[in-house]
């Protein structure tokens, strides 16, 4: 009911229109009502897919661990108790009575058994030296590195589609509250109109334009009641809140920011190339792929292990006799059948890819920052000349109304000068809108999207 009294107020009270967005807008501040900035960095906190990507560097992180565990002791223990048996002619050799020289075991295999044993056992081996593993637990933090950069990178991401799903609202907004003001002003004439033909000074057919005017604004306001409330389900979803959720915006399409300073064009290219998340995702990448390719040279250098193994083994648990084994290995692995050496074309297939891309989107966002620059510029002197656009229709209506009051002429003048307000209106709400846009595409194209205010 707030809103509907405000927009009403706006829409009828013309000049005031500006200062009431201002009180509102402060008010809105006040309860705690959401900025472009708020909206922005909200998103890039708690918007869905980046769920995704956190579970992602959650599996990243699972992976280090994974490769830390070549480098700790491995322990198991097992108690058995069991009986075999044994076919004597696996032996490979006959036994033979000394004395008589007659076979002790059948020549074609005799049962032996069961025999019981009963094993308890402990066993522990411990990597003293392995440079693989060293190498390979670096290469997964390097990749967990580059999995939370991608991290990065999908939070502008979002934090864009909300930064434009604000504007949308807020240009919707706008128009609404420029549908009612004309249709007020429409109402007016419509008024003015059926007095004059009641008082005699005026003819039906300006009645009718008048309802013509009436009725073609007031499909317009339809219209655009339906555009603010599907761009404030828009701005839910990017925000990831429930499609019922309150939502009040504390900025207006008018009270956005407007900068007019110069900027360094070759300065703000420099930051971009230096601070863009998906050039950091490529550099991350680029440093998990050399500690791979550095893991799978390693693999060709020895390795150093120790083994202990302590238990006790008899027939019985009533007569263990102790034994134990204990070991230094060294292993060296020469030759793999030219897998290693697979790897590492493929790891060099892996690095000229990442080269590749880096060059390309390094060009990429040198061009997104010019383009935004330029878009950036035109939207800006566009958005003045609509204003005074605008100033010059609200004049126009202004003494057409009074020409049509006074009687010298028909309602057809006022006619055409609402129309050409109801197009000045919205050529500023969309020259304003395509500014932010582009304020909003140079942030993201220099990486400080999150920044903005």
């Amino acid at each position: 009911m707030n809103t509907r009294i405000f927009i009403n107020l706006t829409a009828r009270r013309g000049a005031a229109t500006l200062l009431t967005v201002a009180l509102f807008a402060g008010s809105a501040r006040a309860q705690g009502a959401l900025t472009l900035g708020d909206a922005v960095r909200m998103a890039a906190k708690q918007n869905t897919s980046l769920d995704v990507v956190r579970a992602r560097v959650a599996q990243a992180d699972a992976r280090v661990t994974q490769a830390k565990a070549s480098l700790y002791p491995d322990v198991t223990a097992f108690v058995q108790q069991a009986q075999r048996t044994t076919n004597t002619a696996t032996f490979g050799f006959s036994f033979r009575d000394a004395a008589t020289g007659q076979y002790l075991f059948n020549p074609n295999g005799q049962l032996l058994g069961p025999i019981p044993q009963s094993d308890a056992r402990l066993r522990v081996s411990q990597t003293l030296y392995d440079a693989a593993a060293f190498a390979r637990v670096k290469a997964a933090r390097s990749s967990s590195a580059a999995t939370a950069a991608d991290l990065n990178s999908v939070e502008e991401g979002a934090a864009a589609i909300a930064a434009l799903a604000y504007i949308r609202v807020v240009r919707a907004e706008a128009q609404l509250s420029a549908r009612l003001a004309d249709s007020a002003l429409a109402a007016d004439l419509e008024r003015i109109a059926r007095d004059q033909l009641a008082a005699g000074a005026g003819i039906a057919l300006d009645v009718t334009r008048a309802q013509s005017q009436n009725s073609n604004v007031r499909v317009q306001l339809i219209g655009a009641r339906g555009d603010r409330d599907r761009a404030r389900l828009e701005l839910r979803r990017a925000l990831n809140l429930a499609a019922d959720a309150p939502l009040v915006l504390a900025d207006s399409l008018g009270g956005l920011l407007v900068d007019a300073s110069a900027i360094d064009e070759a300065a703000v290219i420099v930051r971009a190339l230096d601070q863009r998340a998906d050039l950091q995702v490529i550099k991350a990448q680029g440093a998990a792929q050399r500690s791979q390719a550095r893991a799978i040279k390693a693999e060709r250098l020895p390795t150093l292990s120790a083994v202990g193994d302590e238990g006790a083994l008899g027939k019985s648990w009533a007569h263990p006799i102790a034994t134990y084994t204990w070991a230094l290995q060294l292993s060296l692995h020469p030759f793999d059948g030219f897998r290693r050496e697979a790897r590492l074309q493929e790891q060099t297939a892996v690095a000229n890819e990442l080269e590749a891309r880096d060059k390309d989107v390094r060009t990429q966002a040198t061009l997104e920052v010019r383009t935004a620059l330029v878009d950036l510029s035109a939207t800006r002197e566009q958005a003045a000349a609509v204003t005074e656009r605008l100033r010059f229709a609200e004049a126009e209506v202004s003494q057409a109304q009074e020409r049509f009051r006074a009687g010298v002429a028909g309602n057809s003048d006022v006619i055409t000068a609402l129309l050409s307000l109801n197009q000045a209106r919205t050529m500023r709400n969309d020259a304003l809108a395509a500014y932010q846009s582009s304020r909003i595409a140079l942030a993201r194209a220099t990486g400080q999207l999150q920044q903005i205010r």
